[in-house]
């Protein structure tokens, strides 16, 4: 069982991530206080139970995590540092430009250790902050040349007491990482997305699970993401000419009707690059469609079938049926177990598409 970090921890920003740190080490046990310069997100985070109100003089934390956009990262860390003895961290999703900017600032950069949890949700603020989101999640944490190495063993106790998986990369390696599985994409959804503005309505009627999955993050908040990406501009604009470079090609290819199967064939392998479940490598699994009425209880005795047949879902994904009240629901299992899981819900009266 991995000993929670030491407290008092002090939160500075009590928004998603900040309130949902909070959270995950409040259910460790750990005492948090909470700052903000936002009074009505203060009483939210405080509300949702993440912590209690910072009051100068009540004593000095051992930790403070700094939880606000990476414009105003830089500064808050250097001012953290002020507070005697406290190992100051952060959880912007860019470390090498807040990091600099710290030091740049005055921070006692033996003291700072950069963070970066990678998980988060579409919708911001403290109500949509949860004890679990860290669960399981890379945590990666990112010492300056300069940080003491109790320090970084500190916040790698953190993710651990969050509940996450702690991976030390230098701050310039985060940054190049992200790049590519974080903030390009979210270029890409978002430019995705934005298609279906001067579509005909009826051609977006028939939108299917693919383009729900590639576009979800496209309902990410502007203004953050504007301050993410002009914070890791250099490192983006790599990754998109990449993209742009092979959308030429395809689109030549398909211009004078050639064969675009290599483009095809090389994200299939990537994609198995991915990480699978608790980062593990990826597993192919099996998809068992299941068509269940929509109403309440459906998919909950779907589930309760599943595991009655003593078979773990791996991941399961939902799909609406355009004009019916009902929904086809893709459960991913290993192969071993399909034909148990088949016939299984089949004699249950489930209808099975498989």
């Amino acid at each position: 069982m991995t000993v929670p970090v030491a407290g008092p921890v002090l939160v500075i920003g009590s928004g998603l991530l900040g309130a949902s740190v909070g959270l995950a080490l409040r259910r460790a046990g750990v005492q948090v206080w909470l700052d903000d310069t936002d009074p009505g997100a203060l009483a939210e985070a405080v509300g949702r139970g993440a912590g209690e109100p910072w009051r100068p003089g009540a004593g000095d934390p051992r930790l403070v995590v700094v939880a606000v956009p990476p414009a105003d990262a830089g500064a808050a860390m250097a001012r953290a540092t002020a507070l005697p003895n406290a190992t100051v961290t952060d959880v912007t999703s860019v470390k090498a430009e807040p990091l600099a900017a710290a030091v740049a600032a005055g921070a006692d950069a033996a003291r700072v250790v950069g963070g970066h949890p990678m998980a988060g949700r579409e919708t911001a603020g403290a109500g949509s902050a949860r004890q679990d989101l860290f669960d399981d999640r890379v945590w990666v944490v990112a010492p300056l040349r300069q940080s003491d190495p109790q320090r970084v063993e500190e916040i790698r106790e953190l993710a651990l007491t969050c509940g996450a998986v702690p991976v030390v990369m230098t701050p310039e390696e985060h940054d190049r990482a992200v790049a590519l599985t974080s903030h390009a994409p979210q270029v890409l959804s978002s430019l995705l997305a934005a298609r279906l503005l001067d579509a005909d309505p009826d051609a977006v009627a028939v939108s299917g699970q693919g383009l729900r999955d590639m576009t979800r993050i496209a309902g990410s908040d502007p203004d953050l993401w504007r301050a993410i990406l002009g914070a890791n501009a250099e490192s983006v604009v790599g990754v998109l000419e990449a993209y742009a470079r092979d959308l030429d090609d395809v689109i030549t290819r398909l211009r004078e009707q050639g064969d675009v199967a290599e483009a095809l064939e090389r994200g299939v392998e990537g994609r198995q690059r991915i990480p699978g479940k608790h980062g593990a490598a990826a597993t192919a699994y099996d998809l068992v469609p299941v068509i269940i009425r929509d109403e309440p209880g459906a998919l909950g005795r779907l589930f309760v079938a599943a595991g009655d047949l003593d078979v773990n879902l791996e991941d399961v994904r939902i799909d609406h049926v355009l004009g019916k009240p009902s929904g086809l629901v893709e459960l991913s299992v290993r192969p071993e177990v399909t034909a148990r899981l088949v016939a299984g819900l089949r004699s249950l009266g489930f209808e099975v598409r498989a």
